[in-house]
């Protein structure tokens, strides 16, 4: 997790889209939101989130391949404040990994 969230930014995601729409409902929240083909625009009090994705080709290491999404986040009428709070659950619901 950051201490600080931009008004926009790209992620890569080693993820595939299904495991990313599979996963999106309970990081958005109780947020409304509206999906088209690949994107959503989230609505966060008075202002909004809009991510889009691609599907990316997957990264190759060794015999492991992993699939990639690049995924863009622009939010638009929040402050540090409040995307700080919206990324914080966002963050802790998408995180993925061992150890």
């Amino acid at each position: 997790m950051q201490a600080f969230y931009a008004d926009n930014f790209d992620r890569e995601m080693g993820c595939t889209e299904r495991e990313w729409l599979r996963w999106l409902p309970n990081a958005i929240g109780d947020h409304p939101h509206q999906l088209v083909a690949q994107a959503v625009t989230v609505q966060i009090g008075a202002g909004q989130l809009a991510l889009s994705w691609q599907i990316a080709a997957p990264r190759i290491i060794a015999l492991a391949s992993i699939p990639r999404l690049l995924v863009s986040f622009r939010f638009k009428g929040l402050d540090d404040a409040q995307r700080y709070l919206f990324m914080k659950r966002f963050d802790l619901y998408m995180h993925r990994g061992g150890g």
